[in-house]
């Protein structure tokens, strides 16, 4: 198990508005309360799959989901006011990765939002920025890889990045945020204690 404490402890210095919930359904009912009435953007995770926050944000907000409107809410969704994802890895020492295909993923965590939140199951955390962005490489990207139905070596076998050449390669952009972006005013990370997502 992580060091929750630590964890909580880095983030909170690094400009993260830090919240653990041992319980999924606990932190999509905090997320829920805390969401109204904003245009909001999912980004397209199987943690925020996990916790139904398409059906529970969409009841009460103006929502745009790319696993239900397709990739073309892109542009749309970069102008939300509230922008929602995961990360490809977490480390206790506060930093954050994700890798990306088409980077506008990664680009809303950055840029032009108000609000950003990053839902993290414990499985995606690591000791430390190293060991997370190989979580982020050798665990997540296959997987996801996998979901999408992709022609790569790592969906293929599923065990490993390759580093590979294939023109359906996810791993593109790699976006690490050592501290919480300036232009973004508020980021949540919504630290949960159980398994989510890849």
């Amino acid at each position: 198990m992580p060091d929750w404490e630590k964890l909580t402890e880095n983030l909170t210095k690094h400009g993260f508005t830090v919240h653990r919930f041992a319980a999924a359904k606990e932190a999509a009912a905090f997320i829920d309360g805390h969401i109204d009435g904003k245009t909001v953007a999912l980004g397209g995770s199987v943690t925020l799959r996990e916790l139904g926050l398409d059906k529970l944000l969409g009841v009460h907000n103006t929502l745009y989901d790319p696993w239900t409107q397709g990739n073309g809410v892109g542009d749309i969704s970069a102008a939300t006011q509230v922008y929602l994802t995961s990360v490809n890895g977490l480390a206790e020492t506060g930093e954050l990765i994700n890798i990306d295909g088409h980077g506008n993923r990664v680009a809303s965590t950055i840029y032009g939002h108000e609000e950003v939140w990053f839902v993290v199951g414990v499985n995606k955390i690591a000791p430390d920025l190293e060991k997370a962005l190989w979580r982020a490489r050798n665990i997540a990207s296959p997987k996801n890889a996998q979901r999408l139905g992709k022609k790569t070596p790592c969906a293929a076998k599923g065990d490993k990045c390759y580093d590979c050449d294939s023109p359906e390669r996810i791993c593109r952009v790699v976006s690490t945020h050592l501290r919480k972006p300036t232009a973004i005013p508020t980021a949540y990370v919504i630290l949960v204690e159980e398994e989510l997502g890849y």
